[in-house]
């Protein structure tokens, strides 16, 4: 068995107003800082064995604020990126929110891609498969992920065996930790959206 952390980067600078997307440059916020700071705290005595990051700057500052205490290096993965906005990289939520598109693109997720932009199904076939590959190497071991909300909802829908169109049922907040572990015969789903404490992890089998 092989115990996954999935963990959302901190706050960055866009706040909740625009879509930060794969643009580049974009920090943690002072609040964001604060938060990864935080995040690494609690984290300090979780045994960890392994830690990758996405290549986007929000993650790769909050990974570094995780990998710190453990002594651990931040690998960086492409299949953990986040979600590809396309043409609504950079755009404001108030914006969108009359265009049908966007709509739709939330109420049938599944089957509206962003425009010049990633299908969710081809963001969860990512980071899923990545998550079985890493079970792989990492038998016995636990593993931080530090990625975005939306790939982690990917992520946990798939293993919870819920349609990927209820994928706003699931909150994922900044800096929180969702716990999978992945054994011979299934996942087993421990925590959804920790901010504070988290629960015991299971003893590798």
């Amino acid at each position: 068995m092989t115990t996954f952390l999935l963990v959302r980067h901190a706050l960055h600078e866009f706040g909740g107003e625009r879509i930060a997307g794969r643009t580049p440059n974009v920090h943690l916020s002072p609040d964001g800082l604060r938060q990864a700071d935080a995040l690494a705290d609690r984290l300090a005595g979780i045994r960890i064995d392994a830690l990758y990051a996405s290549p986007i700057l929000r993650c790769q500052e909050t990974a570094a604020k995780v990998a710190e205490p453990h002594g651990l290096p931040v690998q960086t993965d492409e299949a953990i990126t986040e979600l590809g906005f396309g043409d609504w990289t950079g755009a404001r939520l108030g914006d969108l929110g009359t265009e049908d598109r966007w709509k739709r693109f939330n109420a049938f997720r599944s089957g509206t891609r962003a425009p010049n932009g990633e299908l969710f199904l081809e963001t969860q076939l990512r980071i899923v498969r990545f998550v079985l590959d890493l079970r792989e190497r990492h038998e016995g071991q636990t593993v931080a992920l530090v990625s975005h909300a939306d790939v982690i909802r990917a992520a946990l829908l798939h293993f919870l065996g819920i349609p990927m169109d209820q994928f706003l049922r699931l909150e994922i907040s900044p800096a929180s930790i969702s716990t999978v572990a992945v054994a011979d015969y299934g996942p087993w789903v421990l925590g959804i959206n920790h901010t504070g404490e988290l629960p015991r992890l299971p003893d590798p089998l």
